[in-house]
């Protein structure tokens, strides 16, 4: 099999780590173009994978082809390319908003069509992928696609109508972690605790507690209910949480990304 990426981004370089570690493919199977020959020559130094400076000889080259550019630009990649691509190959998204149908008529012809949300902890084998195909995708190739997919962390296959939802659950929620992790430490700090050791604590705790999820099978809230002693610490913090609007703010903001998202 032949692997083409037209872009090699954080998102493509994920995957590519994974994919090279797991030894799903050999390097002369995987082959990538950029937009820079600088950039060319830093994927060439990481992966020592084929590369090359035209999208077009990547496209007509692969098997599968990964579009791993910014969704600005996936009509401009497409005009470019959409000549190259035959009904045989497989053509994988990685960008919000683009509907399968969109991409089939940028395309202006039926193609084999796949649409992925990841994210960045897929950067340390940890991400969590959403996968929708159009009906031309037969199961073997969705499954060599979610393979793929799986060499950087956990592979979801759902209906498309709710590939706007995993942008807001998992592709874009990272950075509300982030902003946590942050907020955390800089309370911490606040009380005393060097910055270094604030945001290890902080992080360690939000892995552990993401772990004891997925674990146990409980239910958040049941596990939450298992810190909060009564009249204790915990309790206190969830209720000044609560007055706040946290929960409120994060659902709220997770509603605005799924609209941003329809909109692009």
């Amino acid at each position: 099999m032949k692997l083409g990426f037209i872009g090699c981004g954080n998102m493509a370089g994920a995957m590519l780590g994974g994919i090279l570690k797991e030894e799903l493919l050999k390097k002369d199977e995987i082959i990538a173009s950029t937009s820079s020959a600088k950039s060319l020559q830093r994927v060439r130094e990481c992966f020592g994978i084929c590369t090359a400076l035209s999208n077009r000889e990547v496209a007509e080259k692969s098997e599968i082809l990964v579009l791993a550019v910014k969704p600005q630009y996936y009509e401009e990649i497409i005009e470019e390319i959409r000549e190259c691509i035959s009904d045989s190959q497989i053509v994988v998204s990685i960008a919000p908003g683009k509907s399968l149908d969109w991409l089939e008529e940028r395309f202006g012809k039926p193609l084999k069509l796949v649409r992925c949300m990841p994210n960045t902890p897929a950067l340390v084998g940890e991400g969590i992928t959403g996968v929708c195909r159009n009906r031309r995708v037969e199961d073997g190739e969705l499954e060599q696609v979610c393979r793929i997919l799986r060499s950087c962390g956990e592979t979801e296959v759902l209906s498309e109508h709710l590939m706007d939802v995993v942008v807001s659950v998992s592709g874009s929620s990272p950075a509300y972690v982030f902003l946590f992790i942050e907020a955390m430490a800089d309370a911490a700090v606040a009380d005393g605790m060097p910055r270094a050791q604030a945001y290890k604590f902080a992080s360690q705790a939000i892995l552990g507690s993401a772990r004891m999820v997925l674990e146990t099978g409980r239910h958040p809230g049941e596990l939450k209910d298992m810190v909060c002693s009564p009249g204790g610490t915990t309790i206190e913090a969830v209720r000044v949480l609560e007055e706040k609007g946290f929960r409120s703010a994060v659902i709220e903001a997770m509603k605005a990304c799924v609209r941003k998202a329809k909109g692009m």
